[in-house]
């Protein structure tokens, strides 16, 4: 470097720092063991796209580095030797033309494969889940079934479930980075996927479309059990809901049915029976309330019943007058609901 000029130096220089940044924010990035990973793959779908990344992570690597390492020999070379033309054409041929043809056609065969892989599952659907996307929350139903969940997908372990995927107003987009690629949901129009967990375990998954004030809280869980946890979940939410036992969770039980959350929320085995938001015949049982923005636990969901604008603003459920007393005995009752 001693012979390069004070540009060639600031040249040599800022290149160096580029590729310093490149690879500490290639390797901060994947920092937080929180978020869930397309690296992470738990499934074959997500399998699929993780040998895609590492291959063009590679392929990018390597483009990079020869860039670079061109670059570098050019500074050493400009002032000490002229190029032949007829060099010159045949380098910018090779690296330019014929280098980048065979990287793209590579990779858009092995787009092609990945896409004829996931397009079936190879084996029978154990089950088929409609997933109807709404501003922000997610309706789960089971085909065959009377069983109706919110913002919680359960599947059994190393089958493959078929997912029917709609949108019950804007476009919304259905992605579970360590079990697959995203799918979109438009109105008016069903989209069909499949998805299969290799392991047990609680994977989350996310809207990855931008539907409006509250995306970022449209979250959802995927929960994968063994065959025979995932048949004794699904007969229990197929059941009407518990009946009330104590004193408090029937009063609870004749608050709910009585005040405006009969006209909005469903609870099967009782008159509530609205449509517009989450079914709650066993909302007791779901680990997460609002699409994931708050745990379920009493704290929260009485915060949630009172002022949810206060949770999570624009959500189309409105503050609740509910006198304390009443309020602890709705409370008392959904937690008994499992």
């Amino acid at each position: 470097m001693g012979r390069l000029g004070g540009g060639a130096r600031r040249t040599a220089t800022a290149v160096s720092l580029t590729v310093s940044l490149m690879v500490v924010g290639a390797v901060s990035a994947g920092c937080s063991s929180e978020s869930p990973s397309t690296l992470s793959p738990e499934g074959p779908k997500a399998s699929s796209v993780a040998t895609s990344w590492w291959l063009l992570f590679g392929v990018a690597a390597f483009v990079c580095v020869v860039v670079i390492a061109l670059a570098v020999l050019a500074l050493f070379l400009r002032r000490r030797a002229k190029v032949h033309q007829g060099d010159a054409k045949g380098f910018v041929l090779t690296f330019g033309v014929v280098i980048p043809a065979v990287v793209f056609s590579a990779t858009f065969a092995l787009a092609v494969v990945n896409l004829d892989e996931n397009a079936s599952p190879g084996a029978e659907p154990a089950a088929t889940v409609e997933v109807i996307g709404h501003q922000w929350w997610w309706e789960v139903k089971y085909d065959g079934t009377t069983a109706v969940t919110a913002n919680e997908i359960h599947v059994p372990v190393g089958r493959p479930v078929e997912l029917r995927l709609e949108s019950a107003d804007v476009i919304h987009s259905f992605w579970v980075p360590e079990l697959m690629p995203k799918m979109d949901l438009l109105p008016g129009r069903v989209n069909h996927t499949w998805v299969t967990a290799d392991h047990a375990g609680t994977y989350r998954g996310q809207c990855a479309e931008y539907c409006g004030l509250q995306h970022a809280h449209m979250a959802f869980e995927v929960v994968a059990q063994p065959e025979a946890d995932y048949r004794r979940w699904l007969s229990d939410q197929e059941a009407d809901a518990p009946t009330p036992t104590s004193d408090l969770e029937k009063r609870g039980e004749q608050v709910l049915t009585t005040a405006s959350c009969a006209t909005c929320h469903t609870v099967r085995g009782t008159s509530a029976d609205g449509q517009v938001g989450p079914d709650l015949t066993h909302v007791g049982s779901r680990s997460r309330l609002a699409a994931g923005a708050i745990p379920n636990d009493v704290g929260h969901l009485s915060g949630w019943i009172s002022n949810s604008q206060a949770v999570k603003p624009g959500n189309k459920m409105p503050p609740q007058d509910l006198s304390p007393d009443d309020l602890r005995a709705v409370v008392a009752y959904l937690e008994s609901l499992e």
